[in-house]
């Protein structure tokens, strides 16, 4: 079979076109043919194939020069040949370039496995001896509709619409036509394409665009034509639609075992769709376990981008224990922490663990004979060995620190084979865990399956970091820094910034294998998930990277970024102290401001002269690290040392961290000659030393440096990332794009068709204090509030000034706001977010439940989620009532579906 292709693209001097033909779908298995040009601009390429009628071929087009591709079409729907004719020997297809469209998130798997899910099938073979093959990209088809062909020619029925050309979905908003051209005898055609609805096939909707002209080539018997076709645009109002926030284990049912579980997200999904609601978000659900302790609630730091949390097994799914007094006694256990307000974060999981091993030791003679047990192990033994191996380990060491064991600091290979026996002393040994993940794996997808089958979206979370106490850093050390620590700079959650501990990751070792670790990542997440949320989207371009020796996130500097020499800096006009500007400034006067009368003990315990103007901190006191230990060690015993000391030992460490931190620049990390302005340093008292003339001086560097210097070097940064990122898959990709925005993250973001992320109360437009609902970009998330935030009742009343500006400004109204906020008035405020032009409005359940003063929860400040400010706060909300209970909540329900409605939300 011969295949002919052709392709109009403008080429440079010095590019090539490279045909990419991907036998088994997979765009890193291709096999690859150049084209040939006389123009630069008409390109073919002609490919001699083995196949059979009702053979696939999926290929894509790239841009090659000097031998290094430069440029590659969108891989997300590459162009698709189905060779239907039983006839057709000899193809020739006319082709043109594929970008990423402005509307890609309607072929995101949220769309069209969801929203406007429809029956998919093979074009079916056909016997003509001469065949016209059309196809175009239509994505704005909603689930009851189907796309056809008009046009003047009896094939295409004469302009009548009963008798209009079907067309089949070949893949998510791609149609195709096979037209018998055997008795075509004009030298062209017009035609249009129509949409018709399932329930009416009479009335078509029209495209938006003149007649389209089809050139009818010479052919011979066994000639098929393929002509690809531009998008198909019609008069359909871009899709809207509104859902709610909530993580898994905040979610409560009369059967569920004191924290959310997967089968309250299948039942929490009924309650979405029942609203009139289509999206359902929630929080990270990996593995967090470390320490088996409450400080294990935090979602974001997971032991495994794979593993699911054994919190979320639903008991309720699995075998009944044989044994009546365990299963009596499992029955009262479940009434007295499903009763508890919030979650007993240790109780619980110790109780889940206690019942998932003894079912376990119950059903294990039958696990390695089931199929599905078998598909689920050999599907992911690539990262279920180690993470059972990690998991075995740390629960035998007594800790998850791997650099602190005994033994292990490494898998090896024998062992991890061992592993993956049956029947080996090893094997048994891990057994548990791989059965604890199947199980997880099973309920998540069974809920992901209900979520498609209510049309509702499933979205996920994806955080930045990883545990430096984990599986990846144990097995793929060499993806990371293990050095450093990832953060966010000072901003509204947090003064000092914020230290997450994560290690930071080693991009040069990631792009040199094409970011596989993060493809195999995403593809893992897209089993449970048609839509994504991107956890700081800004550690892409630069991640906030804090020494290892510190608690803060003030000594912190973007990596990458563009270090400033002696040189530069001394061209703005500051003359550059090396040893002035880069140690802590810590004088008498500085002493005395903040230490008072406590001043001359803190020199004596803390402090050596440096010369006859400075101190510095004595050699056990020289990092925050340093300091933190040694409060830990104090805190335990009594020290009268201290007792003369007028404050707090919180007070105090808190002091000896600012002071560590008082310095007007940092050394980069990777060249001691290059250096970084400190973030947030104009409140400290080396900034306040500093003349005015050499203030002015050093803020017209600090403003370049954060907001200009890194710009372009930035945007590159990203693009070498996320393409690979969000090709990987089509879930609909959204980003958590907040906090010290640089201005390349919304061209990325564009460039990629990312949905951006739009909270009122922090506007990205710095000359306003509040955000127009009105000027939101369609492709973005509309919310109140998140995670990390104050609920919207919580913030009504934190800030009266604030608030008040807020009633007349943007609700415009007069007189004096209502304290506390009435049910009335946060309906108006949800209201006006969901006439917001946002694709998407998702609002917490907390602040949907705000509307009705009857429903919510008296005690607004028992609703926060996450305090940002505090590193180790526990992550225990639960909603106040059961899912069963809102279900039955008529009258609300009924409220939230007129509201989605009226917003034009569907």
């Amino acid at each position: 079979m011969t295949l002919l292709f052709n392709l109009s693209y403008r080429t440079i001097f010095g590019e090539e076109i490279m045909l990419n033909i991907m036998p088994s779908g997979n765009a890193t298995a291709t096999e690859q043919f150049k084209m040939a040009t006389c123009d630069g601009n008409t390109w073919s390429c002609s490919v001699n194939i083995l196949a059979k009628p009702g053979s696939v071929i999926n290929y894509f087009y790239s841009v090659v020069k000097n031998g290094i591709e430069v440029r590659r079409e969108w891989l997300v729907e590459p162009h698709r040949l189905a060779m239907t004719s039983e006839k057709g020997v000899h193809y020739v297809c006319m082709d043109h370039w594929i970008d990423i469209p402005e509307d890609s998130y309607l072929y995101s798997s949220a769309v069209t496995d969801c929203v406007a899910s429809r029956t998919k099938s093979e074009a079916k073979k056909v016997l003509f001896s001469k065949t016209i093959k059309v196809k175009v990209r239509a994505p704005q088809l909603r689930g009851n509709e189907r796309l056809a062909i008009m046009g003047d020619i009896a094939e295409l029925g004469n302009w009548e619409a009963i008798k209009a050309y079907p067309m089949t979905e070949q893949q998510p908003n791609e149609w195709v036509a096979d037209i018998d051209a055997s008795n075509i005898t004009a030298e062209a055609f017009e035609m249009k394409f129509v949409v018709l609805d399932a329930e009416n096939d009479y009335t078509p909707l029209w495209e938006n665009a003149n007649n389209r002209r089809i050139d009818v080539p010479k052919m011979n018997n066994g000639d098929v034509a393929v002509f690809e076709l531009g998008y198909a645009y019609f008069s359909i109002y871009p899709w809207r639609g509104a859902g709610v926030v909530v993580p898994v284990f905040s979610l409560r049912s009369e059967g569920s075992f004191g924290v959310g579980d997967f089968g309250d997200l299948a039942k929490m999904v009924d309650w979405v769709a029942s609203t009139g609601q289509r999206i359902l978000q929630i929080l990270p659900i990996n593995d967090t376990n470390i320490t088996h302790t409450w400080t294990d609630s935090y979602p974001y730091n997971s032991i495994s981008i794979y593993a699911l949390h054994p919190q979320y097994a639903d008991l309720r799914q699995l075998p009944e224990l044989k044994d009546k007094a365990r299963r009596q006694h499992y029955a009262e256990l479940q009434k007295e922490l499903n009763a508890l307000p919030q979650i007993d974060y240790e109780r619980v999981f110790a109780a889940k663990m206690e019942y998932l091993r003894e079912v376990f030791e119950q059903e294990k003679a039958k696990l390695d004979k089931a199929a599905a047990y078998k598909a689920f192990f050999n599907g992911n033994k690539e990262w279920l060995v180690p993470y059972a191996a990690f998991c075995y380990y740390r629960d035998l060491y007594g800790n998850a620190t791997f650099s602190e064991w005994p033994d292990h600091h490494a898998l090896p290979d024998k062992e991890r084979d061992e592993m993956a026996k049956a029947g080996t002393e090893l094997y048994n040994k891990v057994a548990f865990w791989y059965y604890v993940q199947y199980v997880l794996d099973t309920q998540m997808r069974a809920a992901h399956d209900h979520a498609r089958e209510n049309r509702v979206i499933l979205k996920g979370d994806i955080p930045i970091g990883i545990s430096r106490d984990g599986v990846e850093a144990w097995v793929e050390p060499r993806y990371f820094n293990l050095n450093g620590q990832a953060g966010a700079p000072p901003d509204a959650f947090s003064m000092n910034g914020q230290n997450w501990g994560f290690p930071t990751y080693n991009w040069d070792e990631m792009i040199s294998d094409g970011c596989s670790w993060w493809v195999r990542r995403f593809t893992k997440m897209a089993q449970y998930f048609d839509a994504y949320r991107i956890d700081h989207v800004l550690g892409f371009f630069r991640i906030w990277e804090i020494p290892i020796d510190a608690v803060h996130g003030l000594l912190g500097q973007f990596s990458p970024s563009l270090g400033m020499t002696r040189e530069e800096i001394e061209s703005y006009g500051l003359r550059f102290d090396e040893d002035r500007y880069t140690r802590p400034f810590i004088t008498d006067w500085t002493l005395d401001r903040m230490f008072g009368g406590n001043a001359s003990k803190v020199k004596e315990l803390f402090l050596d002269r440096l010369d006859d103007e400075r101190y510095q901190m004595k050699p056990e006191f020289d990092t925050q690290r340093k300091v933190e230990a040694w409060y830990k060690r104090v805190k335990s015993e009594e020290n009268s040392s201290l007792d003369t000391l007028h404050l707090s030992l919180e007070d105090l460490r808190d002091s000896l961290y600012a002071l560590i931190s008082d310095v007007l620049f940092l050394r980069d990390r990777k060249d001691s000659k290059k250096f970084h302005p400190r973030i947030g340093v104009q409140l400290d008292f080396i900034y306040e030393s500093l003349y005015d003339s050499d203030k002015y001086l050093f803020n017209r560097l600090y403003n370049d440096y954060f907001y200009r210097r890194n710009n372009h070097f930035w945007y590159y940064e990203a693009m070498k990332k996320l393409p690979r990122l969000t090709e990987a898959t089509r879930m609909l990709v959204c980003a958590e794009d907040l906090g010290m925005v640089p201005d390349c993250v919304p061209w990325v973001m564009n460039q990629l068709r990312i949905l951006s992320l739009e909270i009122q109360s922090m506007p990205k437009d710095d000359k306003v204090r509040f955000g127009h609902l009105s000027r939101n970009p369609y492709r973005s998330v509309c919310t109140i509030s998140t995670h990390d935030m104050s609920t919207l009742r919580q913030w009504w009343d934190e800030d009266h000034a604030r608030t008040q500006d807020y009633f007349n400004t943007m609700l415009h109204r007069g007189g004096a706001a209502p304290h506390p906020l009435p049910g009335w008035l946060a309906k108006e405020i949800v209201m006006r977010h969901l006439t917001s032009p946002s694709m998407l409005c998702l609002l917490s359940l907390q602040d949907w439940l705000s509307i009705d003063d009857k429903l919510r929860l008296a005690d607004a400040d028992a609703e926060r989620i996450n305090i940002p400010a505090n590193p180790r706060h526990y992550w225990r909300y639960r909603m106040h009532m059961t899912i069963e209970q809102l279900m039955a909540s008529d009258e609300f329900n009924e409220t939230v579906k007129e509201m989605i409605s009226q917003s034009g939300r569907k």
